[in-house]
Formats: C-alpha cells, structure tokens, sequence
C-alpha cells in the first residue's frame, strides 16, 4: 500500500514538473515551485527526487514511455503507420510537447544536465527509424536515400513539425502535415 502511494505520488509530481517546466523553461522552474504544487516541502520533493536533475531526467524517461507505450525507442521499435498515430497522440497534449521541446533546445548548451539525455535518445531514435525504414524499404527509398540517411530527417520533420505546432497550431496541421511528409517517402508510386 505504501508502494502504490509512493508512486501515485511520484506521478504526481512528474506531472506538476512538467506543467512548471511549460511555464518557466528548465532554468526558471525550481523545486521550490514543483514542491508547491504538489503540496510539499522542498525537503519533502527531495524524498522522492533527490536533485533537480533527476527530476528532469525521470520527466523525460517518462514522456519517452509514454510515447512508446513503454517499449523504448530500440531498434525496430517503430513503425510507420505508428508513428503517425503518436503525431496525432501528440496534438491533443501541448504540455507535454512544449515541455519536451524547451527541454530539447535549452538542452545544447554545454552544462544543461539533459544534454547527454538527449544526444543518447536522438542516437537511439535515428537507428530505430533506421531500422524501421530498412524494414520497410530495404537498403534504398523510393527517392534513393539510404535508411540512415533518411532517418536524420524523419527526426528533424518530428522535431520540427512540433516547433512549428507550439508557434501557430492553427495554421499548422501536425498530423496532416507528417502524413505528407510520409507520402514524401514513400514516393510518387507509393499509395497512401
């Protein structure tokens, strides 16, 4: 009972860390502010996360489980047709995608704690839309790209589609605009 308690409460504080993170960026977000919406000390919040850095490196395993239902972003882990399933998932959570994205650009500075988080995800995700890729089309796409190649700008259209999304989403159809995108790949021949 303890346990399950200690979870919910764990989840509890991902959550409002993620709305702070929304609100302030990583740097403007303290602990002070996290512990204060769940109702705790500062002291308290350290119970469950012993340092600020922590804190962002669980919110963001947890974004990443969320994502993949848990399975991780390894080789093989995607597909396609999935990934513009979690296009859409991700239009109807701005929290979370403005979150993950102020992390990802405040995380290139030299000292941000969630840089080598996110150099080993990218290196992660680029080999599963590799493989992915490869599964799909072999070792060429119809437009000739390797699926290394390719895979580099299937994770920079996601990046950037959402970048994009946050700016202006009512002139930016994320879903729509991914499944061209796709169409992109598959080629001129390719149904949709």
């Amino acid at each position: 009972m303890a346990r399950a308690r200690s979870e919910e409460r764990r989840a509890e504080i991902l959550r409002a860390t993620l709305e702070v993170i929304a609100e302030r960026g990583y740097r403007g977000a303290t602990l002070g502010a996290v512990a204060e919406r769940v109702g705790l000390t500062q002291q308290g919040l350290l119970h469950y996360f012993p340092t600020k850095e922590a804190l962002l490196v669980a919110v963001l395993e947890d974004r990443d489980r969320w994502d993949t239902g848990g399975g991780g972003s390894e080789e093989g882990a995607w597909r396609l047709e999935l990934l513009g399933s979690l296009v859409e998932y991700n239009a109807m959570r701005p929290v979370i995608v403005q979150t993950f994205s102020a992390l990802l650009g405040e995380s290139v500075t030299e000292d941000h704690p969630a840089r080598e988080f996110f150099t080993r995800r990218y290196t992660q995700v680029r080999a599963g839309m590799a493989a992915t890729l490869r599964a799909e089309y072999g070792d060429a796409l119809p437009g000739g790209l390797t699926p290394e190649r390719a895979a580099v700008l299937l994770v920079a259209v996601l990046d950037g589609l959402q970048y994009q999304w946050l700016l202006d989403p009512e002139a930016v159809d994320m879903p729509g605009a991914f499944g061209d995108f796709l169409g992109l790949l598959r080629g001129p021949e390719a149904p949709s």
